[in-house]
């Protein structure tokens, strides 16, 4: 039987190949994010690899780093042995659960926080001679965060804000924060609000914004070190007209 190479993006950080014809496993990884520092207790972190499927899963850790845009953060091809997954290999039997530790092994003493992918790839299977069978291959992004210790605490702002249209044409909100640390930081550490008046001066819009509705509605919102970044959200308005505010507010002490 010929083989059909085919991949999409399913959902957020989830690479799926369809390799050739039934479905043969699944897993979940937990968490999405992890945060370590260059030094120390939290220079490392687990990342767990639960085997849904009926079949043993055999599963591979690769890890590169990351890439900063104006509006998203990006696994790059860039391999790189500054973070080592322990262990690198497993298979994991039907039901199980594997936990992988993620350590920086990196240069100590960096003035800005480094920023990875640990790609977390389903290994194909070699089938029965004869035999063919559809094989789901998952590959999971985990982002992996490494604080600087030198560098201080994330300074997160709102530069502007903007109404701007989404696919269905409707007017939502949109800002650009800046980060003028040389650590990174998350959006969802702190708060937002949001408040619209139109045209005519009515307020359409006033709306506060803590840690699980950001999470919720935009995400965990990393912000590199130095870095702007452009956020639209699904947050709709009643006209494109008026006045957009955006404030947001850091958190109270380190991260």
């Amino acid at each position: 039987m010929r083989k059909v190479s085919r991949s999409w993006l399913v959902g957020v950080g989830a690479a799926v190949t369809l390799l050739c014809a039934g479905v043969v496993g699944a897993m979940t990884v937990q968490p999405v994010a992890v945060d370590l520092r260059m030094v120390g207790r939290e220079s490392s972190a687990p990342i767990r690899v639960e085997n849904n499927g009926p079949n043993p899963l055999p599963v591979e850790i690769r890890v590169v780093e990351t890439d900063f845009g104006p509006d998203t953060v990006r696994a790059s091809d860039r391999v790189t042995d500054d973070v080592i997954a322990f262990p690198p290999q497993a298979i994991i039997p039907p039901g199980g659960t594997q936990v992988f530790r993620m350590q920086y092994v990196g240069a100590p003493d960096g003035e800005r926080s480094r920023h990875f992918y640990a790609e977390v790839a389903q290994q194909p299977v070699e089938l029965p001679e004869g035999q063919s069978a559809i094989q789901i291959l998952y590959n999971f992004q985990v982002m992996v965060n490494v604080a600087s210790m030198v560098a201080g605490d994330p300074q997160l702002t709102i530069t502007g804000s903007e109404i701007v249209t989404n696919g269905d044409g409707k007017p939502v909100v949109s800002f650009t924060v800046n980060n003028a640390s040389r650590n990174y930081g998350y959006l969802s550490q702190g708060s937002l609000s949001i408040r619209h008046v139109d045209a005519s001066g009515r307020e359409t819009l006033r709306r506060s914004m803590a840690t699980n509705d950001i999470q919720q509605n935009i995400g965990y919102g990393l912000i590199g070190p130095e870095t702007t970044r452009k956020f639209v959200t699904a947050i709709e308005l009643e006209s494109a007209g008026g006045q957009l505010e955006v404030t947001y507010t850091a958190p109270r002490g380190r991260r």
